[in-house]
C-alpha cells in the first residue's frame, strides 16, 4: 500500500528556517514526480515545489523561490523541503505528493503543520 508520511513542521519565528521530509513506501519512488503543496485556511491548496524522479530538477512557486529547496534521495525515498526566512505568509499544513512519470497515479501525505510567528 502506497504510502507518504511528512514529517519537521512546527512553530518557528519570522526570519527562521525549517526542513520538511517525506518518506515514501509502497512503490517505486525513482518513478514518481515529488511535489509539495501548502494549504492555510481559507484557501485553496497551492503548489510550492517539485522534483523530476531521476534527475532532479526543481521547480519553484513564485512565492518561495530563493528561500525554499526542495531535494530528494531516490535511495531513501525521501523527499525533502529546506525552507529559508520563513514569513508569517508561509503558514500553513504542508503536504506531500508523488506523481507517477507515465499514467496518471497520484498519491497524497497527510500533511505538517507549520507556523511562522512570534
Amino acid at each position: 500500500q502506497a504510502q507518504l508520511v511528512e514529517s519537521g513542521g512546527g512553530l518557528v519565528q519570522p526570519g527562521g528556517s525549517l526542513r520538511l521530509s517525506c518518506t515514501a513506501s509502497g512503490f517505486t519512488f525513482s518513478n514518481y514526480i515529488m511535489m509539495w503543496y501548502r494549504q492555510s485556511p481559507g484557501n485553496e491548496r497551492e503548489f510550492v515545489a517539485s522534483v523530476t524522479s531521476i534527475r532532479g530538477v526543481p521547480n519553484y512557486a513564485s512565492s518561495v523561490k530563493g528561500r525554499f529547496t526542495i531535494s530528494r534521495d531516490n535511495d531513501k525515498s525521501t523527499v525533502f523541503l529546506f525552507m529559508n526566512n520563513l514569513k508569517p505568509e508561509d503558514s500553513a499544513v504542508y503536504y506531500c505528493l508523488a506523481r507517477a512519470v507515465v499514467g496518471d497515479m497520484d498519491y497524497w501525505g497527510k500533511g505538517t503543520r507549520v507556523t511562522v510567528s512570534s
